[in-house]
Order: structure tokens, then sequence, then C-alpha cells
């Protein structure tokens, strides 16, 4: 069991998620929307609230043969949404195999970037590899100040962030209507983020009187527990204060849209789960299964796997 579940069940204060949740949420719905690929721990940055651990240290990533699998899957099923994540998604050794590929199968295709890869030899070419596949970009920018981002991220993140930003608008991106580009805010520590919509038009004037930069849309995201952020509030005694936060947050509003009823998520070794942070606590479907398993079958709902990191997505706003 992952260490940070292990805390959970420590939590006695804290209902289980599953108790807080309508009966018929608890499942998946009989169709999948959205391909979630995480396909490498590879990453040029060593963020401070990672919920996978990612960073230069990691070597995993996804091959061609699950790649393949995963798309012939996304196919199969008619799937809405190829959603590709990382650590940097970039790093992995068939990335622009996989864009490319998931292009010609999905029409709504997104790539989630620091930004900063592109900045490194070998990766420079990538915002017009990008702009050419006419993918959407959703961009981790934790905030609009330089001490703020730099504090998450490490000195001299924010700037490479704008340079790389000023590019894309160049190419068209959040100005094109065909070319999305989207940010995340995630907060720097263990508090919550302000209201999305505020927080939005905050951003955008501050990046367009100060930078010039123009964007699409803001989503503000409340850290998952998991991973670095989790152990982090392990080793500064908070996660009791932090869950119970999340727990008092709790919109019951939110769980019928709540993401892990319509996706799965696919990890670089092939491994299926319900959501990217089930993926970080190592909470595999509950009979577990790889992406080769789902290839030439029909697609039935199943029970979703929960525990107390589920608080995450369904406080406030919501985080799916």
């Amino acid at each position: 069991m992952n260490d940070i579940i292990r805390e959970f069940h420590k939590l006695n204060s804290i209902p289980a998620f599953q108790t807080m949740v309508d009966p018929q949420y608890l499942s998946t719905v009989d169709y999948c929307d959205v391909l979630q690929m995480n396909i490498t721990r590879k990453c040029n940055l060593v963020c401070k609230h990672c919920h996978v651990d990612a960073g230069p240290h990691r070597k995993e990533e996804m091959s061609r043969d699950t790649i393949d699998a995963c798309m012939s899957f996304a196919k199969e099923q008619k799937v809405r949404t190829i959603d590709i994540t990382g650590g940097a998604p970039e790093l992995c050794t068939d990335f622009e195999y996989l864009v490319s590929r998931a292009t010609e199968i999905c029409e709504h295709v997104i790539v989630r970037t620091n930004l900063t890869i592109m900045l490194d030899e070998g990766y420079r070419h990538l915002p017009a590899f990008y702009a050419e596949k006419g993918v959407e970009l959703v961009c981790s920018l934790p905030h609009y100040r330089a001490k703020d981002v730099d504090k998450v991220r490490g000195d001299g993140t924010f700037i490479a962030c704008i340079e790389v930003l000023h590019k894309l608008n160049d190419l068209g991106y959040g100005r094109n209507p065909n070319l999305v580009l989207n940010m995340v805010y995630n907060p720097a520590g263990a508090f919550f983020p302000p209201n999305q919509e505020s927080m939005e038009a905050e951003y955008k004037v501050r990046l367009k009187e100060d930078f010039d930069i123009e964007f699409n849309s803001l989503f503000t995201l409340y850290n998952n527990p998991m991973g670095r952020f989790g152990q982090f509030l392990i080793r500064s005694r908070n996660m009791e204060k932090y869950m119970t936060k999340l727990y008092d947050a709790f919109n019951e509003e939110t769980v019928e849209s709540m993401m892990c009823r319509y996706q799965i998520s696919v990890d670089h070794d092939g491994t299926v789960y319900d959501c990217d942070f089930n993926l970080a606590a190592e909470l595999p479907l509950i009979e577990p299964a790889t992406i080769h398993d789902f290839v030439g079958k029909p697609y039935r709902a199943r029970k979703i796997m929960m525990d107390k990191h589920c608080y995450a997505c369904t406080a406030g706003a919501g985080s799916s």
C-alpha cells in the first residue's frame, strides 16, 4: 500500500470518501470519453507540488507497443479526447510519434507541458510542431509573478516560461481559435486556490500588461495530497490539517462530473487506473488490467477505486 494512503487511514476524523457519494456515482459510465496517457516520469523540473514525483532522476517511459495499444483502444472506443501528460511528456522517446498518431485518430488532443522544456536543445521545434498538429496545450504556470513560480519550480523558471509563451502566441496559440492555450494554477503550499474566475481575470490582465501574453482559460486546481506534495504534508505534519480543509470544502455537486467516471488513465507500463491521482496512489482498477486487456473488447461500466485523496477533486468548484 502507498505510504500516503496509509496516512489517510489514520485520519479517523475524516469519513471514507465513498460514504459521501451517492451510490450511482461510485461507478463509471458505460463509455470512455477521455484517454489519459501518463507516458513518462522523466522531467527537466522538480516541482514541489508534483503528485507523480517526476524529475531528471526518473527514467520510466511508455513503449511504442503500449502507445499503439492505446491508439487502438482510442480508435475502437471513439474517445473524444486524448490527454497526454507526464512528467514532461515531451521527454518520452516516442512522443512525436504518439502526437502524430493521436491527432489522426482524435480531433481533440491535449498535451500538458511545463513550457520550459521547449527551450532545451532538441525540443525547440515543438511549438511549431504543436501548431501544425493543432493540439491543445495545457501549461503549468503556478503564478504570474516570477518569485512565486520560481519558488515552486526553481530559479529562472518563470522567465523561461514567458519566453516560450511568446513563441506560442506568435504561432497563434491563445489568439487563433483553433490553437487553444490554457493555463493551470497550483497553490505554492498547503492552502487552497482563489476563485477560478477572478484568478483567470487577474492572470489575463497581468500577463497582457506586463508581457503582452494572451491565453484562453485558466484552471485553478487544488493540490492533490499525493507524491512529492503528499510527502511534504507528512514531513511538515500538515496532512491532517490539509485533509480536513479538503473535507470541509467537499461539494456534492461536483461528484457527478468527476473525471474518473468518464476516462481511463494509462501509466507508462500500460497499467490502467481510474485517474492520474489513483495512478500516483498506486490504486489500479479493482480488477487490475493493462491497456492491452481493453483492446478489442466492449467497454463496460466498472466500480471506481476511491480513497480520501478524492476529496481534492470535489472541493469547491471541483478539479475535474
